[in-house]
């Protein structure tokens, strides 16, 4: 209903087609009562009517999906043997997954452009057609779509079936007026997709794409494209000597090199520094827990990512998580209200059972760290406690170099209460708290529903990288039910129990995504305080070996990590060596730098700056370190 707080148009009668009842040309739909609906849809009873263009998100999804039914219907009619998959819309574009009797090649998605090209300039409406499951299940089995049978068979009630031209595809809607309205388009590239991202369903043939109604904007988005493969922490992961997941290991494992695992010992130090200060307590807790404790929290329910270990005859589970731990540790004694809030901070790896078809190099795994926290604070407490990790959050991303950022109130889905442990009352409660506290620091947020998860509501931020792109960072969950499930509690002033609350938090995330992150945030080359090579020294020619390995020494005595090249290479190949590692400083070595006792600097960004003498140059990198410089 908040749409319609912001709408100034007047109520439109009954039996008015929404088109006709919006002015803005560059309308694609529109919410009605705060139901988005196609332009052709009439109002069955008086409404109000609000726009929806490209430049909304919603806007976006439904130019994108209109695409990849357009996408489809050129498939089919190229390709008549080829089966169905689902084609929705995604974060920038668009897919459509298709069970083809061969593999499509570079000239297939030549020629699916092409038959696109000439979908679009026929311009076909959109028509919206109401079936009940016996006559859609009827229809699709008629063009032998057995994929879209299945899913019918999981719909309940009517189902909505969208044309254009001889086209018919299963879709909720709604869509484009016709297939006139895409301007500009391009077939991306071709993946193996598992159906429904299951390894045990059949693999297809997943064909990515994009549309704008602008050549120039689309012109831009291919742009953004070619620097986000530049960008690409699994290619720089490699090239950068940061990191490996090894198909004869498991598929999203990782295992991190010398390099990558200097650079996440450092983030850690960080972490760890600043969650001192602001009165955490470290714990350990083991990879195992015993089954009984999932059941407990209400993992087992609703959880499903959860494997499964055998011990004797005892059931244990890879634990996904930390909390079960942390509130173990909570109840082995009895608390007063004058030791809270209790804040246990833990770097805990943890392990989660996700499809092989979508994992994606550090970005989305099977075992990872995450930096979780859980604090058990009094009722009164809790506003402060939210406060400080907001504040705490803040503080690392402005550190890590990130700026801007997305924030959601992630609730739970309407009508779907099964999915959710707790009572509506307390559901409420907590977003309202978690609404209150974002208000007050300020930030803006959209309400994300259907994505809180099964204990509680929370609060999502993403940070949005160098090229705009949003990467989940902190959450902050407000969990009413895992302390109820527990029976945790304090005894207050009264000497009585009281029930405590329970905040779960992760400022970074999964370290793996937040080091995919930095790494395409920064193309590979980190800030000096990150890097896990800060200084090369190289030297010009022989004879100023003993030189330059004492000169490696006092930067080494300074804690500056370091490597030396001395080998037989000339100079302009050793900076070479050094820029393609993307290294932040060289110190160049010769006969002058060796009688005058300096170096000389050549820096990543800026090129040369000069002769320092030694002393002078770690002062300066060491401010630098010690700054967090970007």
């Amino acid at each position: 209903m908040d749409k319609l707080k912001m709408v100034k148009d007047k109520k439109y009668p009954k039996g008015t087609k929404v088109a006709d009842a919006i002015a803005d040309s560059d309308a694609i739909a529109a919410y009605v009562n705060g139901e988005l609906k196609d332009l052709s849809y009439m109002l069955n009873k008086n409404s109000v009517v609000k726009p929806v263009t490209f430049k909304d998100e919603e806007g976006k999804k439904i130019y994108w999906h209109s695409t990849a039914h357009i996408m489809a219907q050129a498939v089919k009619d190229l390709f008549p043997k080829v089966k169905l998959g689902i084609g929705p819309a995604i974060e920038d574009g668009f897919y459509y997954d298709f069970d083809a009797p061969r593999p499509f090649t570079p000239e297939d998605i030549d020629k699916i452009e092409k038959k696109m090209k000439e979908l679009i300039k026929a311009d076909y409406k959109f028509t919206r057609k109401e079936l009940n499951k016996t006559e859609a299940i009827d229809y699709f089995k008629a063009q032998g779509e057995s994929y879209k049978i299945e899913l019918i068979n999981e719909l309940s009630g009517t189902v909505s079936i969208y044309s254009n031209g001889a086209f018919t595809d299963l879709c909720l809607g709604p869509h484009i007026s016709s297939t006139g309205k895409i301007k500009a388009f391009k077939l991306l590239k071709v993946a193996g997709a598992y159906w429904r991202g299951d390894e045990n369903n059949p693999m297809l043939q997943r064909i990515y794409g994009v549309s704008y109604p602008t050549q120039a904007e689309l012109d831009n988005h291919i742009k953004r494209i070619e620097e986000a493969k530049l960008r690409d922490h699994r290619k720089l992961g490699k090239e950068l000597d940061l990191f490996s997941i090894f198909d004869e290991a498991g598929p999203g494992l990782v295992c991190w090199h010398p390099n990558g695992a200097i650079v996440k010992r450092v983030i850690e130090d960080f972490w760890k520094e600043e969650h001192i200060k602001r009165g955490y307590k470290f714990v350990s807790t083991p990879h195992i827990a015993k089954s009984n404790l999932w059941h407990t929290s209400g993992h087992y329910e609703f959880y499903e990512h959860m494997t499964n270990l055998k011990f004797g005859d005892e059931d244990y589970v890879l634990k996904p998580m930390n909390c079960i731990y942390h509130i173990l540790i909570y109840k082995s004694k009895i608390r007063s209200y004058k030791e809270l809030p209790i804040r246990y901070a833990e770097l805990g790896t943890v392990y989660r059972y996700e499809r092989s078809g979508v994992l994606h190099g550090l970005v989305r795994v099977r075992g990872f760290t995450q930096d979780d926290a859980h604090i058990f604070c009094r009722e009164d407490q809790v506003m402060d406690e939210l406060i400080g990790v907001l504040e705490l959050a803040q503080y690392m991303m402005k550190t890590f170099g990130f700026s801007e950022y997305q924030v959601d109130l992630s609730v739970g889905e309407q009508g779907m209460d099964k999915k959710y442990a707790g009572s509506n009352k307390d559901w409420e409660h907590a977003e309202r708290v978690l609404a209150k506290v974002l208000k007050l620091k300020g930030l803006n947020y959209k309400r994300a529903e259907g994505e809180a998860v099964f204990y509680g509501p929370k609060i999502d931020i993403k940070l949005l990288d160098a090229l705009g792109r949003p990467w989940q960072g902190t959450t902050i969950q407000f969990d009413f039910n895992l302390p109820q499930r527990f029976g945790l509690s304090y005894i207050g002033e009264d000497n009585k129990p009281h029930p405590v609350i329970m905040i779960h938090r992760a400022v970074l995330g999964s370290l793996e995504r937040f080091l995919g992150c930095l790494i395409e945030h920064y193309k590979g080359a980190f800030p000096v305080w990150l890097s896990p090579v800060q200084v090369v020294v190289a030297t010009v020619s022989k004879g100023v070996e003993a030189y330059a390995k004492n000169v490696l020494a006092q930067l080494e005595a300074h804690k500056i990590r370091v490597e030396l090249d001395i080998g037989p290479n000339k100079i302009g190949h050793k900076i070479r060596e050094a820029i393609i590692n993307k290294v932040p400083y060289i110190l160049i070595i010769g006969e002058k730098e060796e009688s005058t006792n300096s170096v000389s600097v050549r820096a990543r960004v800026e090129g040369d700056i000069g002769s320092f003498k030694l002393s002078n140059f770690i002062d300066l990198l060491n401010k630098k370190i010690e700054a967090k410089t970007l």
